[in-house]
C-alpha cells in the first residue's frame, strides 16, 4: 500500500504518498506502475531518513530488544532497513501490497548486510498479516491507515497481530511540507497555503469515496483506545533542510510539485496554475530548478500504543 499525501510522505509504498504515499493519491493499486514509482519512493524516504532516525531513537527507548518488527506498508524498504539497523537483534518483516516494491526491499536488505534477518510479506493489508509466523513486538504503519475505509477497525486488526505488551506505532498527521517562502516574487503570495487547502478538499473527497468509508474524527489516541490498545505516547519529528538545498532535495521538490500538478492542477485558479507552471519550467529563472530560496520543512507525528498483556 503506497501512500503519498502530496508525495512527500511515504517512506515506502503506501510513502506513496504510500506508501499515489499524500492527499489525492490514486487508490486503485492496479493502475499504479510500482516499478516506475519505486525510484521516487526510495529517494523520498532516503531524504526523510533524518526524521525517521529521530522517531526510531524515540521508539528504541520505549521498545527494548524486540524480536519481530513489522513495517506495514513498507514500500521499497528504506524504513524497514532503518529498523533493522536500529534493532540489530530483531527480525524485520516488510509488508506491502506491491510485490515489485518488496523486491527492491529485499535487494536493499541484502545490499546493507541485513538480509539474513529480513523478510517480506505481500498481500492486501492488514489481512495479509495473518501470514506472520509470530506476533509482532513492534509494528510500524506510516501514513497508510487514513487510506483505509474503517480506520478504527484497521487499528484493531493491527493490534491483533501484536504480542501481549507489543507496541503499535503509527505515523499520521503533523505539518505538511513547505518548500517555498510565502512571497516567491511571482504570482500572488501564499501559493502553498492555497494549494494545501485544495489538497485538503481532495483528501476529504477521497475518504468519502472509499467503499464503506467510516467517518472518524482524527483523534488517533482515542481511536487507538477504542481499538483495545493503550495509548502510550505522541511525539512529532522535524525534517529541516534549509536553503540552499542539495540536488536530492531539489529533485524531490520538483517531483512532488510535478505530481501535485498532475493530481489537482485543474482545481487551482488560473493565476495559481500559471505560477505553478512557471515553478516547474526548467528554463524559468524563478522555477524550482534554479531558485536559491528552496527549502524542505515538514513535521510528522507518531502515536504509540501497547497491546495489554
Amino acid at each position: 500500500m503506497a501512500h503519498d499525501h502530496q508525495d512527500h510522505d511515504r517512506h515506502g509504498s503506501a510513502h506513496e504518498q504510500s506508501h499515489a504515499h499524500r492527499h489525492g493519491h490514486a487508490h486503485d493499486h492496479a493502475d499504479i506502475d510500482w516499478a516506475e514509482m519505486a525510484p521516487h519512493l526510495e529517494a523520498q524516504a532516503e531524504l526523510y531518513t533524518p526524521l525517521y532516525r529521530q522517531a526510531m531513537a524515540w521508539l528504541a527507548r520505549e521498545v527494548t530488544d524486540p524480536g519481530l518488527v513489522v513495517d506495514v506498508g513498507s514500500g521499497p524498504g528504506v524504513v524497514s532497513c532503518l529498523f533493522a539497523d536500529t534493532f540489530p537483534g530483531a527480525r524485520v518483516v516488510a509488508a506491502d501490497g506491491a510485490a515489485p516494491l518488496l523486491e527492491r526491499a529485499r535487494a536493499r536488505a541484502e545490499r546493507l548486510g541485513v538480509g539474513d534477518r529480513f523478510g517480506t510479506l505481500a498481500g492486501d493489508l492488514p489481512a495479509a498479516l495473518a501470514e506472520l509466523d509470530h506476533p509482532a513486538d513492534l509494528m510500524w504503519a506510516s501514513q497508510s491507515l487514513h487510506h483505509l475505509p474503517d480506520q478504527r477497525a484497521a487499528l484493531a486488526a493491527l493490534g491483533g497481530h501484536l504480542a501481549p505488551g507489543g507496541t503499535l506505532a503509527i505515523l499520521e498527521g503533523g505539518l505538511p511540507a513547505r518548500f517555498l517562502p510565502r512571497d516567491i516574487g511571482i504570482g500572488r503570495p501564499g501559493l502553498q497555503a492555497r494549494i494545501r487547502a485544495v489538497e485538503e478538499d481532495a483528501f476529504a473527497e477521497m475518504r468519502a469515496d472509499l467503499p464503506d468509508s467510516v467517518a472518524e474524527a482524527e483523534d488517533w489516541p482515542a481511536m487507538l483506545t477504542a481499538a483495545g490498545l493503550k495509548h502510550t505516547g505522541t511525539r512529532s519529528f522535524l525534517l529541516d533542510l534549509p536553503a540552499p538545498v542539495s540536488d536530492a532535495a531539489r529533485d524531490y521538490v520538483t517531483t512532488s510539485l510535478s505530481r501535485l500538478r498532475e493530481r489537482i492542477g485543474e482545481r487551482l485558479d488560473t493565476d495559481d496554475l500559471a505560477t505553478l507552471d512557471r515553478l516547474l519550467d526548467p528554463a524559468d529563472e524563478a522555477g524550482v530548478h534554479r531558485r536559491q530560496d528552496l527549502f524542505v520543512l515538514v513535521a510528522h507525528t507518531v502515536y504509540t500504543a501497547v497491546r495489554p498483556a
